[in-house]
């Protein structure tokens, strides 16, 4: 079964989530890979403030391909998330809610998760053009000198995404790996 889910992400609507549940995501999210990342830490580092609010938001960690025409975005996959973990827990802790990428977490970003009740998402790598045809909506709004890296706010309509950790902490590789090595014995 899968479950209808639409940002804004507050906490009431992610705590009955299960890592391994299938969601299909709609409404406003935003994208920014790791130079964006960087820039936002570095921003608030000297007093700034962020270019979009980032309570109960969810961050889609992809530099999208350029559009082609009559497209609102080119291919729009997954990138590896361990790059941003250096930066997730600081903005998890500002109010971030969601995180949607591929491959695992550190400890750091997992006990923020589980602090934060926030909930990190995989997006299926190498399905790209599948994907950002979910993504209805799509104009950059800060960093546009990064190219594909530039923050956008975008907006999806059942984007198929996994709970991968979930906001108790339970990690889907994790539980999957356990469910195996039980399933052969």
């Amino acid at each position: 079964m899968e479950i209808k889910l639409e940002t804004p992400l507050t906490e009431d609507k992610i705590l009955n989530l299960k890592a391994g549940d299938s969601v299909l995501l709609s409404g406003v999210i935003y994208s920014a890979r790791d130079a964006a990342h960087k820039r936002l830490i570095d921003l608030l580092n000297e007093g700034g403030d962020l270019p979009l609010n980032i309570k109960d938001e969810t961050i889609y960690y992809v530099g999208p391909s350029p559009a082609k025409p009559g497209m609102v975005i080119g291919s729009a996959g997954p990138t590896t998330s361990y790059r941003m973990d250096a930066y997730a827990p600081t903005l998890m802790d500002l109010g971030l809610r969601g995180m949607i990428g591929k491959g695992a977490r550190n400890e750091e970003v997992i006990e923020s998760i589980k602090r934060n009740k926030a909930v990190y998402f995989g997006a299926i790598g190498g399905a790209a053009a599948l994907i950002a045809k979910s993504i209805v909506k799509s104009k950059i709004i800060a960093y546009e000198d990064l190219g594909a890296e530039a923050i956008r706010k975008m907006e999806v309509k059942d984007m198929p995404l996994v709970v991968i950790i979930d906001a108790d902490g339970n990690n889907l590789y994790e539980l999957g790996q356990q469910d195996y090595l039980n399933s052969i014995k």
